[in-house]
């Protein structure tokens, strides 16, 4: 059985990746997934906040006291100011990460402006990172900001980490917009060598006793795969990039489902949240044994075999689907 894929030029052992998380924010957590069979791990983010505040702070430490004395050396930043700095942390993690595990380790940028952050990309690479996923993350709150203007924001970002790095780049897309087929493509066009559909968004919601708004992390279900599968089957073939299904991948069969659509490559969160490491031996064994005994010899040979390549008119069939779906239910 080879359940062997490609995920942004890397050869994966099985399409099972480790999206970004608390479980893959400890080298502990990360070798009990790669033992129970996880392909490669997706770091959890390093925002863009959190490396300009640090890019700040440093230039106050420079900059302040800049005419006094030379020989007032209390003025500079003391060793903790610097051994406190987040973003050079996650560095020092990717470096003890890839010395602890085989599996390929992936760097995650979370940003979306245009600023001195994107340069960071380069110093994961120089960290070790076999590649890089950006998970840009905007909600745009003006009423007055044009849609072309949001998505010009975020191809500019992927444009600007491109000419900073050299490994694999991944784009953790969103599905807000009016059409995401184009978008990857203008990702791709950007510098992306991988797509994954969708990136999931954090719940809103509201206290009653503190009457403020919140967010709240958002543990998917199988049921949340419904636009995932959709776009996969439509970009199946359609872009010079891997597919890499997320948000709503909890068993076996939702693996299944994916790869059959068009995915290259699934990744998991909230499965592995809610169930631990071991799940991913379960799904492993749930994909294999269904493998067997529906006669697949290797993950290439299903993928994309229930595609919209399959058919002359993608949007007619789209639309015949949705059609019979809402007759079918009033009947």
């Amino acid at each position: 059985m080879n359940l062997t894929t490609t995920f942004c030029g890397l050869t994966l052992r099985n399409p099972l990746i480790a999206s970004a998380s608390p479980l893959t924010s400890s080298i502990e957590s990360i070798q009990k997934l790669e033992a129970n069979g996880i392909a490669a791990v997706i770091l959890h983010s390093l925002f863009e906040e959190e490396i300009n505040h640090e890019i700040h702070k440093i230039d106050y430490f420079l900059q302040t006291h800049s005419n006094s004395s030379a020989e007032a050396s209390s003025y500079l930043p003391t060793e903790v100011d610097f051994d406190n700095l987040q973003s050079e942390h996650y560095i020092e993690e990717i470096k003890r990460i890839k010395a602890a595990v085989s599996i390929p380790v992936i760097a995650s940028l979370n940003g979306v402006s245009i600023g001195g952050w994107v340069k960071y990309a380069t110093k994961l690479q120089e960290a070790g990172a076999d590649a890089l996923e950006l998970n840009i993350t905007y909600v745009p709150t003006s009423i007055d900001m044009q849609g072309d203007v949001v998505e010009q924001m975020y191809l500019d970002t992927v444009t600007m980490v491109r000419q900073h790095i050299t490994i694999p780049l991944n784009i953790k897309m969103s599905q807000a917009f009016s059409n995401p087929a184009n978008m990857a493509k203008r990702f791709v066009e950007a510098g992306a060598n991988g797509i994954t559909l969708f990136d999931n968004p954090t719940r809103v919601d509201v206290d009653l006793e503190l009457l403020t708004a919140l967010q709240r992390a958002n543990i998917t279900t199988s049921a949340s795969l419904s636009e995932t599968l959709r776009w996969c089957a439509i970009l199946y073939k359609k872009l010079p990039c891997t597919l890499c299904a997320n948000t709503g991948v909890h068993t076996g069969e939702d693996l299944l489902k994916a790869v059959m659509s068009g995915a290259d490559a699934v990744a998991l969160a909230s499965v592995l949240i809610t169930k631990g490491e071991d799940e991913v031996k379960n799904i492993l064994t749930e994909i294999t044994s269904w493998m067997e005994e529906h006669e697949y010899t290797s993950i290439e040979q299903m993928k994309g075999s229930i595609s919209l390549i399959h058919t002359d008119n993608p949007a007619a069939y789209e639309r015949n689907s949705y059609m019979y779906a809402l007759q079918h239910y009033r009947r």
